[in-house]
């Protein structure tokens, strides 16, 4: 192969594999049917080939992206978001989305783009979000970047390191903007009006390390500013130096310290800023830091002549290092005036100066949250003439023990609505509490208690217990509207009576296992229902319920998807809404009625059959023959004590007794006869005596007459002997025919014995005298033999 050939060879095998990158590239890209597609971290180092119109929303941040051409995008003309952010961009062809007129997003932020360009945004009319966030540009370009979006609303500009300059022209052709975050930490120049171009802007996010700048950039946005938000700044150096503030009209309602550290001396400073805002009313300090005692006796009437007008008053994970040498406080008491709601979160507060709670006097809503609060101290803070007018009280995770301390502490907030001391350490509920006499709210959340008691305020309209050891709920509550009591161990629905007003219930994530129409239709003024995340079994009652009411969705908030079975087995986790039960499962009580039905049956088909075919007589020989199995098959010889044992009917007592006695017993020598009249032992079980007397006599005679069939001890002693003597095949039986038998008069059951009659030679006592004599010469030989 020749070096050109070669060299062919290789430049295309290049394209192949580039044209095969692209195509897994696009194959990666996935698109729902509404024209959103998801390319997030899927290792893209270009925009994926083949994107269309029909493409709405596309996500390509966290990849590879290095280049943005002119060709990329130029079909997508609805793309309305695109988000480009997190990649490895450094390069955008100046008509790369000339053709996104109707793009409304647009994330380039965390890229490496060194230099920015108007004509990116030229055709981008209808952008209302740009977030150029974390690049490599020291500025914002020559030219104005924003002169063709006049719809923009959020913007965002700047990065933690090269960004160092804020020209004039900068924000050129902004009238309004909902928000404008500039990351300039480093910032070394502003131009002056560069920002008071912006005719209006709601909310300004300044980061900035040194607050330097911060009064000029402040001249320029008090009279076109909302909020102003200052995130981390040292404004430990911070000095008002009394530059010349002419505006009159200011608009600034809110400032924010985010992530700000500040000292008593600097905090005095920013006062002085603050005393040119009139109309300030809320004040915000979100995890910032105080390198001070809270010494500020400099304070005059003069310094805070407007900062007195502040009614809201946020300060959240506020760290004091010298806390414990922290003053009372008593120098800014003035300002307190007007201030209608405090929070103070997080911040290790243990007390509140009694004297500082009396100068609250509008104070209507306080939150000490996640704070240090105990019995004790909240004795102090809430003390006579505290807080006048306080409505909502928020004591929530602080370290409160006893409900019936608190409750009496509280008893000098007269006109408190609201109370939340949640996730409290009270475990126990005492039967009798003091509240002040306005109460409507009460949130007892997460405090471990186990019962509840008329502890409980009865003018409560909205009760939270949720998350607790609750195991029922037996309160009266007249006036209760909304119960939230999720997160125990109740197993049933509280009792409607108790509740007659009630219109909301919370009472998820239980143990409960159903509730039926009736338990819903007792509530009557109802509205509003959560009970997901039970333990629900799914019985027939209960799905033909839940299945059945189409109203029922308008009360269950978290219906379907939070109601799930758990039983039966093989329903168990399927959603209530979608099971079905077999019919089986639904009628269990015709079914058991029907098995119940044949069974009764089958037994009396049974008894039927047993009295037919004489089935009580096999269980009689199977009892009788098992109390033989327990004995020696056979008699040893020593233990023979009869010559023959006398089977015969009481009826035929006369002809055993006083002939076939005397004929045998009178003999010389006499034969020893066995009769159950004299030799059964008395209290012994019949059975047993007649299985011990056969065994030990030498042979069973049976006087057969049909007083004998009829006879029913004569039939045990024949069945005994149709097990014992029939079954052994011997001669050890002697039939006596004392009077003509039919054979069908012999149960069918005894059909050995029927067959030894047919087979056997039996005696029959004659009628005839003269052959009596020879009657018993036979008798005493089958005995001998």
């Amino acid at each position: 192969m020749t070096p050109a050939l070669w060299t062919v060879w290789v430049l295309g095998s290049v394209i192949s594999l580039l044209k095969e990158g692209a195509s897994d590239q696009a194959s990666s890209l996935s698109c729902d049917p509404t024209g959103v597609c998801d390319g997030h971290s899927r290792s893209f180092n270009s925009i994926p080939s083949g994107l269309t119109a029909a493409v709405k929303s596309l996500d390509l941040s966290s990849n590879e992206i290095t280049y943005v051409s002119n060709s990329d995008l130029r079909r997508c003309v609805n793309l309305r978001t695109l988000r480009l952010g997190a990649n490895e961009i450094h390069t955008v062809e100046e008509d790369s989305f000339f053709s996104l007129r109707s793009l409304e997003y647009l994330d380039l932020s965390y890229n490496r783009l060194s230099n920015l360009s108007s004509s990116w945004f030229r055709s981008l009319s209808a952008l209302k979000f740009l977030n150029l966030l974390g690049n490599l540009y020291k500025t914002l370009g020559e030219r104005s970047l924003f002169s063709h979006l006049p719809n923009l609303r959020i913007l965002k500009v700047g990065n933690s390191n090269s960004f160092t300059e804020i020209q004039e022209k900068d924000f050129a052709g902004l009238t309004l903007l909902e928000k404008l975050e500039i990351n300039a930490p480093n910032l070394q120049t502003y131009a002056p009006k560069s920002l008071k171009s912006i005719q209006n802007i709601s909310h300004l996010i300044l980061h900035l390390k040194q607050p330097i700048l911060l009064l000029e950039i402040f001249v320029d946005i008090l009279s076109s500013l909302e909020c102003l938000e200052l995130r981390d700044t040292n404004l430990n150096t911070f000095h008002f130096s009394g530059v010349s503030i002419n505006e009159t009209n200011t608009s600034i309602k809110k400032f924010t310290f985010r992530n700000v550290q500040i000292t008593d001396e600097s905090f005095i400073e920013v006062v002085k800023l603050f005393n040119y805002v009139s109309g300030v009313l809320e004040v915000e300090f979100d995890d910032c830091t105080h390198d001070g005692v809270g010494d500020f006796r400099t304070l005059t009437l003069d310094t805070i002549k407007y900062l007195g007008d502040v009614e809201t008053l946020t300060i959240r994970k506020l760290h004091i290092p010298q806390f414990f040498l922290y003053h009372d406080l008593s120098n800014i008491y003035s300002l307190t005036g007007k201030v209608k709601r405090i929070t103070i979160e997080n911040s290790k507060v243990f007390l509140v100066p009694c004297l500082l709670s009396q100068h609250l006097k509008s104070l209507e809503y306080l939150d000490l949250s996640e704070n240090l609060m105990s019995e004790e101290t909240l004795k102090n803070s809430a003390c006579e003439h505290a807080w006048p007018f306080l409505k909502t009280l928020v004591l929530r995770q602080n370290r409160l023990k006893s409900l019936e301390n608190t409750g009496e502490i509280l008893l000098t907030l007269q006109n408190l609505t609201n109370l939340d001391i949640s996730k409290n350490n009270f475990h126990s509920m005492p039967e009798t509490c003091q509240w002040p006499g306005k109460m409507k709210y009460l949130n007892l959340s997460s405090t471990r208690i186990q019962s509840l008691t008329r502890c409980i305020p009865q003018t409560l309209e909205i009760l939270d217990i949720s998350n607790n050891n609750l195991d029922s709920f037996s309160l009266i509550l007249p006036e209760l509207k909304e119960l939230y009591i999720s997160r125990n161990k109740l197993k049933t629905l509280p009792d409607a009576s108790f509740l007659p007003v009630l219109l909301v219930m919370r009472i998820s994530r239980n143990i409960i296992n159903t509730f039926s129409k009736e338990q819903l239709d007792s509530f009557q003024k109802l509205k509003t229902l959560e009970a997901g995340g039970n333990s629900f079994i799914c019985s027939c009652d209960f799905l033909s319920f839940t299945q059945g009411q189409q109203a029922l969705a308008q009360v269950l908030i978290d219906w379907p998807e939070d109601y799930l079975c758990d039983s039966p087995s093989p329903v168990r986790g399927q959603r209530v809404q979608d099971t079905r039960l077999s019919p089986s499962e639904c009628h269990r009580a015709a079914v058991v009625s029907a098995v119940c039905c044949a069974l009764f049956l089958l037994l009396l088909l049974v008894g039927i059959l047993c009295h037919r075919f004489h089935g009580l007589w096999y269980m009689k020989m199977m009892w009788a023959w098992l109390q033989a199995k327990r004995k020696p098959r056979k008699a040893p010889r020593r233990d023979i004590c009869y010559d023959a044992f006398v089977s015969y009917s009481e009826r035929d007592s006369y002809w055993v007794e006083n002939l076939m006695v005397q004929e045998l017993e009178h003999f010389n020598p006499p034969f020893k006869l066995c009769l159950h009249k004299r030799d059964f032992i008395p209290g012994k079980w019949i059975i047993d005596n007649i299985i011990d007397s056969i065994e030990k006599s030498h042979k069973t005679i049976f006087v057969l007459s049909e007083n004998f069939v009829k006879s029913e001890w004569c039939k045990y002693e024949l069945d005994f002997s149709h097990f014992r003597l029939f079954d052994e095949n011997n001669d050890a039986a002697i039939l006596i025919l004392l009077e003509p038998i039919e054979k069908k008069a012999i149960p069918q059951r005894f059909c050995k014995l029927r067959k030894i009659m047919n087979t056997k030679t039996y005696l029959e006592w004659p009628t005839d005298e003269m052959q009596q004599e020879g009657f018993w010469l036979n008798l005493r030989a089958a005995i001998k033999s």
